[in-house]
């Protein structure tokens, strides 16, 4: 694993030199403010300093840029050391940032650690000696052991699924040397968790032309609503032009939420039938920057309707610059969640937006889904307010409540 920091004036400026040095695959651990220091630090142009990481096989494979020779001069000129592995003595150094995301996570764990001796002990005094004795020997474990199962129960608790989490502490413990502390194993299985995420992939507007949005998904899981929120940013926040289609035709009361939501954005709304009626609309509103087009919740044991959806799906199929995303509720079993995404996968190549998320305290099937799908989280949302309850998913903080830490 490898993790730097790189400072700049803006975020996305301090990103591109991390990108320039190690490559397109870091993913951002955290971004924060930088406090000049000194008697003239309020003339000092405030920076940003993001911390990024990136698994050592990636670096391997990354072409490495040869360094060029330093001119004579009177004093040495600084040369540029190769990014190496950040070393286990220096992670709590370097990771400064990931321990103020996780709070007193680790104080809790370790008080957990210290209840479960104390009850140990009254289980052995409650046993005869030799069998107490027995009992000791067998459950003799060091820190980091019982840190870990904490950190695994943890992660079971918030629903993530136990394959997934044997993964991570494996991975975690492969790196595990007897003398590492603590809050090196915290630490590691938080960037692996932000690694498995991935970054998060915001709509952005098509370089050339509409960019064409499609919203798939089973009943009930607020797909209209969601339409709706991201539609209000569009208009409101980035003054862009929206049309808002659906192909909803099985639910008149989706249909007049779309319209209503249309009505206040005034914004261009149509119903569509048919795939030609889909195309016509797409080429009718050519010159804006947006059209979002809600589809027909079903469920995925009803073939009629999946025939249906694939059909839509399919004609957006070879046009450039648009985007489908399956729809799902935080609140779905994740049973359910298996087999309905099992059934988008033969429609169509999805994103994912998750709801919700205010409905519930456990969030371990966005990991879990992200895994089993290989499809990236582009927003969640946390409540019925239009348009102000969606956000762009925050790996660090789902992971930072996946390992136990206040939201």
């Amino acid at each position: 694993m490898i993790i730097k920091k790189f400072q700049a004036k803006t975020e996305a400026e301090a990103v591109e030199i991390a990108k320039k040095e190690l490559g397109e695959n870091i993913v951002v651990m955290n971004v924060k403010n930088v406090k000049k220091k000194g008697l003239f630090a309020f003339l000092k142009p405030q920076m940003i300093e993001v911390t990024v990481a990136l698994e050592e096989e990636q670096a391997k494979y990354r072409e490495k840029k040869p360094v060029p020779a330093a001119k004579p001069s009177p004093a040495p000129a600084p040369v540029s050391t190769p990014v190496a592995p950040v070393k286990p003595s220096v992670i709590s150094n370097e990771q400064a940032a990931i321990e103020e995301k996780l709070e007193s996570l680790q104080n809790l764990l370790e008080k957990q650690i210290m209840k479960q001796e104390i009850k140990d002990d009254d289980l052995l005094k409650e046993e005869e000696p030799e069998t107490s004795k027995a009992i000791d020997e067998a459950k003799e474990e060091t820190e980091i052991e019982k840190f870990t199962k904490l950190l695994y129960n943890t992660m079971i608790d918030n629903e993530v699924d136990e394959k997934y989490a044997n993964q991570i502490l494996d991975e975690v413990e492969k790196l595990h040397k007897p003398e590492m502390p603590i809050d090196f194993v915290l630490a590691g299985v938080y960037q692996k968790m932000i690694l498995r995420f991935g970054s998060p992939e915001e709509i952005k507007p098509a370089e050339n032309g509409v960019k064409v949005l499609m919203f798939v998904g089973p009943t009930g899981v607020g797909k209209t609503t969601t339409i709706a929120k991201l539609a209000g940013k569009f208009c409101v926040e980035q003054k862009k032009k929206v049309a808002l289609l659906t192909a909803d035709t099985y639910r008149i009361a989706a249909v007049e939420q779309l319209r209503t939501y249309a009505n206040i954005l005034k914004v261009p709304f149509r119903i569509i039938y048919t795939v030609e009626e889909m195309e016509t609309a797409i080429s009718d509103f050519s010159e804006f920057d947006y059209i979002l087009i809600d589809t027909a919740g079903h469920s995925h044991q009803n073939r009629e309707q999946k025939e249906n959806i694939g059909e839509f799906t399919e004609a957006l199929k070879d046009k450039e610059n648009k985007d489908i995303f399956l729809v799902l509720s935080a609140t779905t079993k994740y049973k359910d969640l298996l087999q309905i995404t099992d059934t988008y996968k033969d429609i169509c190549n999805f994103k994912l937006i998750f709801t919700k998320l205010d409905e519930t305290c456990e969030y371990g099937n966005l990991f879990n889904l992200k895994l089993y799908t290989d499809s990236p989280i582009s927003y969640v949302t946390c409540g019925q307010n239009v348009p102000d309850d969606i956000e762009v998913f925050n790996p660090q903080k789902t992971v930072k409540q996946l390992l136990g830490g206040k939201q």
